[in-house]
């Protein structure tokens, strides 16, 4: 009766740094195999642990501009004086097989991916609270006290654009926020205009056929029909 639409849906999550959206989604994309995590490019040092490929595309500063140059993003943003951006080659082909493509992006990429695509869904990772922001930032311990303030300051600001997504979730709890953004996905899919086609039956053929149904011939409505004649 309902025909839904092949393909994929685009998710864009976003929120500051600190707040835990990538560990959330990674486990989001185990538990479904029709998720599929798109992986950036940054112009930015591989932090430790870090592997080009998986984490990111890392590239040089001149490499990004000449990628820029060459239209192979679908969106890029400098966010603490590097450059982070979305490759669209590989989005375009898992979208049209029907898979959901999640990209982590910045707040200033993901307002021109609302641009470009504004039927995508938005998703904001927050954090408890700002104290539970900071500590995290520090525990890394990647980063000097004077680069940690400055991270600090832009996350502050980004959480005032929360307004601009479609759902919020608030990482107090890791594995109740991975169950609110698999509940927010399943949930997406089942909204109207991500239908293709309804069928609808024509009514008086519906009704004839029920009531000409051997199995309801005992029914009060048959037997009255069968009087009548």
């Amino acid at each position: 009766m309902i025909k839904q639409k092949k393909q994929g849906q685009l998710i864009v999550v976003s929120g500051p740094s600190g707040a835990g959206k990538d560990t959330i989604i990674s486990k989001v994309a185990e538990a479904n195999k029709k998720v599929w995590i798109s992986i950036s490019a940054t112009s930015r040092k591989p932090r430790k642990g870090e592997e080009d490929g998986i984490n990111y595309f890392f590239l040089t500063k001149e490499e990004f501009e000449e990628n820029i140059k060459n239209d192979y993003f679908l969106e890029y943003a400098e966010y603490a004086g590097n450059y982070y951006g979305t490759p669209k080659e590989k989005i375009v082909e898992k979208l049209n097989k029907g898979i959901n493509v999640i990209l982590v992006i910045e707040i200033q990429g993901a307002m021109k991916i609302k641009e470009l695509v504004p039927e995508a869904l938005f998703i904001f990772i927050m954090p408890p609270s700002e104290k539970t922001l900071l500590k995290r930032l520090s525990g890394r311990k990647t980063e000097d006290k004077e680069k940690i303030v400055e991270r600090f300051n832009i996350a502050y600001k980004e959480i005032n654009e929360v307004t601009k997504y479609n759902y919020v979730v608030v990482n107090d709890d890791l594995e109740e926020a991975i169950s609110k953004v698999e509940s927010i996905i399943k949930a997406e899919k089942c909204r109207v205009d991500r239908i293709e086609e309804m069928l609808v039956a024509n009514k008086e053929e519906i009704i004839h056929e029920f009531l000409m149904d051997e199995e309801f011939d005992n029914s009060p409505i048959s037997e009255k029909i069968k009087e009548e004649e």
